[in-house]
Formats: structure tokens, sequence, C-alpha cells
């Protein structure tokens, strides 16, 4: 705890690992009611910072999990992605296809790691926020804009408030591109 000046954080978990593994939390990410959308770096800055839990996703279950079965990748990222989108009724995204929402990762998936949180006292009154950074990942695209690259934001800002369901867009005609 002291080794970084007493920033450090302890993490005891209170729920999930009551059996000394995370054998439960498996079960429930491949049970196929599971909506796997918890990704939170708002209203709770202070105290949680779920934000991180994406890129757990793909290091953890997919990757880096030395104790039980992994889970398979293309499996998380659909869940996280096309079913995700789908169960909100965002149906114009979640898949890469002509007429889709352009909004995708690049990742560097050998070198994808979560950060240590750390607490940052930036909030407009001073207030504290959880921050908690990932790297590895190249590329943020939203809506066919680069908004992230190597982890820095370009500038580009054409995201908007999403007021209700999404149709999935109707096919366009097959230009034979």
């Amino acid at each position: 705890m002291i080794a970084h000046g007493g920033r450090d954080f302890l993490y005891l978990p209170k729920s999930n690992y009551v059996s000394g593994d995370l054998e439960v939390v498996r079960k429930m990410l491949e049970h196929p009611y599971t909506l796997n959308g918890l990704s939170d770096g708002g209203a709770h800055v202070g105290l949680i910072c779920d934000a991180s839990m994406p890129t757990y996703f793909l290091t953890h279950w997919a990757r880096d999990r030395a104790r039980g079965d992994r889970l398979d990748l293309a499996r998380l990222i659909r869940r996280q992605t096309h079913d995700t989108a789908t169960a909100v009724g965002l149906r114009d995204r979640g898949l890469l296809r002509r007429g889709y929402r352009a909004d995708l990762n690049v990742i560097d998936y050998d070198n994808l790691q979560i950060r240590p949180p750390e607490m940052r006292y930036d909030l407009p009154t001073g207030a504290r926020r959880l921050h908690q950074e990932a790297r590895g990942y190249d590329a943020t695209v939203l809506a066919g804009a680069v908004t992230y690259r190597n982890g820095e934001a370009t500038g580009a800002l054409p995201g908007k408030v999403i007021r209700g369901r999404k149709p999935e867009p109707s096919a366009p005609p097959n230009t034979g591109c």
C-alpha cells in the first residue's frame, strides 16, 4: 500500500468469489440471457470505475485466464457488440456491414492491458474520480471518424445522444463493390 506514496488500492471482492475462483462468473457469462453491457464511467466515479470491464473481458476471459476454461474471443466480442446493441434496440450497430454505423476498436490484442486504477481530483469542483486506463487500443472509430489513436483523443466528436430504438438499416443496392 505504501509503494506508490500510499495511492494504491486494496481490492477485496465481496461477491462472485466465495468459492475462491470465478467459475460462477464464467457460468453467468456463458448463459444466453446474460447481457454484457456494464461499463459505467459516469455517476459513481468517486466510488467505482467499471469502464475497464470490456477490456477485462477480452484480456482475462479470452487470453489470460490460468485457472479454469477461457471463453472464445469471437463470442465475447459478439456479446459486447452485436448482442448488447440488439438487446437495447440499437439495431443499426454492432456489425461491420454496409449501412451500419462504423463504430469499432482496432486492438493490439497481444499488448492489450488494463492499468491500475488511480484517484484523480479533476472534476469541476475538485471532487475525486477513479480513473483507469487501458493500453493496446490502436484506434477507436465512431461513425467512421477516428476519435482516439494510441490512447490519445484526436478531437473528432461525431457522437450524439441516442434517443430510443434504432432500426436495422435497409440493404443498399448491390453496386458490385
